[in-house]
């Protein structure tokens, strides 16, 4: 099943809000965000960098770490008010207008045609 980011934002805020404590302050959460890249970052040195596990070391994954990393996300977004489907947009608009020409295009012919329809 596909959720929206609003969806995802209304589930991390039915889970917070189930306890005393609540989200925790901003700067925990970017001290959080920034253990989970951290983490991240070990999961893909050892997947694809010259360092491999340890034995005995647990067996995390990219894929679980990138989902430590939103659901933090989502928590800081909730916690300063901020709707991640209109942040998601803003973004995009910038890349889309100052970056439009700053890479090379696949194929500018089918992108074009596209663009028409």
């Amino acid at each position: 099943m596909e959720k929206s980011l609003a969806e995802m934002q209304r589930e991390v805020d039915r889970y917070i809000s189930q306890f005393k404590e609540g989200y925790f302050s901003p700067l925990s959460m970017l001290a959080r965000m920034t253990e989970e890249v951290g983490e991240l970052a070990r999961e893909v040195n050892h997947s694809f960098g010259e360092k491999p596990k340890k034995a005995g070391e647990d067996d995390n994954s990219i894929e679980l770490e990138l989902g430590d990393i939103l659901f933090i996300t989502l928590c800081f977004a909730n916690s300063l008010n901020i709707d991640l489907t209109e942040a998601h947009d803003r973004v995009m608009h910038k890349f889309n207008t100052r970056d439009k020409d700053r890479w090379t295009r696949i194929d500018t012919d089918q992108q074009q045609e596209e663009e028409r329809q």
